[in-house]
């Protein structure tokens, strides 16, 4: 089993070339799981053991805001913390669906929870966090503490 990704066509020809008996076998396993998941080494927005959500963090003078989509959640359900420079979003999402039309009933319902870690820019005032959920998204306006200045270095580049 290779550590580095490679794209199906070579893992197959390497599978062949090695004269590896269940190279082939374990080449197209992979392959079905592939085509189910998608590629490998990509994380999918949604996988088998949760939600993945997408976060925006943007930081200006006087504060860090971020912005996290976290559609089919409650608030209720939605834990903010911030510890030692990362802010962690964790929560779980429910969903259910109920027809009953002519005469065929159908029920659906998925259950996932989430965690994201996000290390934040600069120091924040912890005491003076905002946090807003509306309609699937969660609004967090972090003010940055006094003198506090960005972790980012730019470098030049010769």
């Amino acid at each position: 089993m290779a550590i580095i990704p490679r794209k199906k066509s070579e893992e197959r020809t390497l599978a062949t070339r090695a004269g590896d008996p269940f190279g082939y076998l374990r080449h197209q396993i992979n392959r079905v799981f592939d085509d189910f998941w998608g590629q490998p080494w990509l994380a999918p927005r949604e996988t088998f053991a949760g939600f993945w959500p997408q976060v925006d963090v943007t930081e200006t003078d006087k504060e860090v805001k971020v912005c996290a989509e976290i559609p089919g959640a409650d608030a209720k359900d939605i834990d903010v913390s911030l510890e030692d420079g990362t802010l962690t979003i964790r929560g779980e999402k429910k969903s259910e669906r109920e027809e009953n039309e002519k005469g065929q009933y159908r029920m659906e319902r998925s259950y996932g929870s989430f965690e994201r870690a996000i290390p934040l820019p600069t120091e924040v005032d912890e005491s003076k966090a905002k946090a807003e959920f509306k309609k699937g998204v969660l609004r967090l306006t972090l003010p940055k503490r006094p003198g506090a200045q960005s972790r980012r270095k730019k470098i030049p580049v010769a």
